[in-house]
């Protein structure tokens, strides 16, 4: 039954029969229909010719047959709507996930926090800490520590740079496109670790000082096409500081209330420690000194840290708090100096002594089998990545402060592949005296923990931050590269989802 203006579709107009077309008979002898009505005229010496002549042509026709296309292959072409592209199209596509957009923000969101760079903390300038872009200073004092081959490639790296790290590289990534309507993520380079940062310490601030460049953003972004369409799900942000500096929840509180604010709530974040019960959260390494250029020099160093001759068991770099009731940390000190020598040493870092220029701490680790990882001012430490990388194992005490937190970077989770590359005592055991940590290493044995570190080594590459603009190359991923992947992978399932959500709702 015909709809609407009772018009067939085409394809019913195709089938119809031309009016005055001539009507095909019902008897067997129409000679549309019987083979053997030949025409009666044709002289009996002339049919072998005429014969001969309808074989030669089924012939020709049968021939011409298999140089025509496939009816299939004409239909496809008619219909533009069904046409695939070849493989090899859609493989050399280099953005498979899509586009990043990056925002153009006001400076006063960037690059005028960086211009007043001697502001930024009550105690000193952050001048020489935030320069080559994040990096730092070049760390002449590791002469003499890693390879001479390597040096220019290690930096005095602040642990909260990230945010400059990640626009600098963001702003070169080849998949950033100028045309928002054809991004599918939108990057936002808000240094909001820098801008809370120089007000946490100061006395003479307040809540709406370490509040106001935060809520200047998000009344710029809320102005925006790509916000209005989204509501912030498809954008991303990094911020360089810990999860709770951006978490006050009362007035009066540590921190500023950036991710409480209303739009935040769509935003994913990258944060050096994430809250694990927020999983707009992503958690991202530390920024560590060593910043290759090349996937060779990568290599050179993954070779030298898992040939290295370690002498020592177990290592430990921390300072005790005698303001903390039962400090954990004086307790491994403790433990590490009965432990004897070529078990275990320390370094004391009291008074900012394993600062971003320490060539002691990064010997320590070079020289250990293991290194002690507690919590540090909140659950996770700079120190677990530079263990990581110079080979040795980090031992965790709290679950919270790795296995939680990094899941696009670590091996663990639900896989339960921790002890791969870890070592997990738990505090309440050390405390009590149920678990000695000198014993419990020595039981690990020299071949597991071998094959330990060398699976220590073959995670470095993504848990750095390479100085080259393009990355690595090579197919090796940085820190970097693994964050924007997830992040882009992470939207397109969100959009995925979406879709066949609405497909439910039809």
């Amino acid at each position: 039954m015909l709809t609407g203006s009772q018009t067939p579709p085409p394809e019913a107009q195709l089938l119809k029969k031309p009016k005055g077309a001539p009507q095909a008979s019902s008897s067997p002898l129409h000679p549309l229909k019987s083979p053997s009505a030949l025409p009666c005229s044709v002289p009996f010496r002339h049919r072998p010719v005429l014969v001969l002549s309808l074989l030669a042509l089924q012939l020709l026709l049968l021939l011409s047959a298999r140089f025509l296309p496939a009816p299939h292959l004409l239909l496809r072409r008619r219909s533009h709507s069904t046409y695939h592209p070849p493989a090899a199209t859609l493989t050399d596509n280099p953005c498979p996930s899509g586009r990043i957009y990056v925002y153009d923000l006001p400076p006063v969101f960037n690059a005028d926090l960086i211009a007043a760079c001697d502001d930024l903390s009550p105690w000193a300038s952050r001048c020489i800490a935030l320069s080559n872009g994040g990096f730092g200073p070049p760390a002449a004092d590791l002469a003499g520590v890693v390879p001479s081959s390597l040096l220019a490639s290690w930096y005095s790296t602040d642990q909260f740079a990230a945010e400059l790290i990640f626009h600098r590289r963001i702003l070169n990534h080849r998949c950033r496109t100028a045309d928002p309507s054809a991004a599918a993520a939108f990057y936002v380079p808000f240094y909001a670790g820098l801008s809370v940062g120089k007000h946490l310490w100061s006395s003479t601030s307040t809540s709406g000082d370490r509040d106001r460049d935060c809520a200047l953003l998000l009344r710029w972004l809320k102005n925006q096409d790509p916000w209005r369409q989204s509501n912030g799900w498809d954008h991303f942000i990094t911020l360089g500081r810990i999860t709770w500096d951006f978490r006050r929840s009362r007035e009066g509180d540590w921190g500023g209330s950036f991710l409480y604010m209303p739009g935040m709530e769509n935003v994913t974040r990258l944060l050096i420690e994430r809250n694990p019960w927020d999983g707009k959260d992503v958690g991202i390494p530390y920024p560590t000194g060593f910043h290759p250029r090349t996937v060779a020099e990568v290599s050179e160093w993954q070779q030298f840290v898992l040939n290295r001759n370690r002498s020592t068991l177990f290592g430990f770099a921390g300072a005790a708090r005698s303001e903390f009731k039962d400090d954990f940390r004086a307790l491994l000190l403790g433990e590490c100096g009965r432990a004897g020598k070529g078990r275990c040493r320390s370094v004391d870092c009291g008074g900012r002594r394993c600062g971003n220029r320490s060539a002691e701490t990064l010997s320590l680790f070079l020289d250990s089998v293991f290194c002690l990882q507690p919590r540090g001012d909140s659950f996770t430490r700079r120190s677990m990545f530079d263990c990581i990388l110079a080979g040795a194992v980090p031992v965790l005490f709290w679950r919270r402060s790795a296995y939680v937190q990094y899941g696009w970077y670590l091996p663990g989770g639900d896989e339960g592949r921790e002890g791969e590359w870890s070592v997990f005592i738990d505090r309440r055991d050390v405390r009590s005296g149920a678990a000695s940590v000198k014993k419990v290493l020595e039981k690990i044995g020299e071949e597991r923990a071998r094959r330990m570190r060398e699976k220590v080594v073959e995670m470095i590459p993504k848990l750095l931050y390479s100085a080259t603009e393009g990355g690595l190359g090579e197919g090796m991923q940085d820190a970097f590269d693994v964050a924007v992947e997830g992040v882009l992978r992470r939207f397109r399932e969100q959009q995925l989802r979406l879709h066949r959500e609405e497909d439910g709702r039809v």
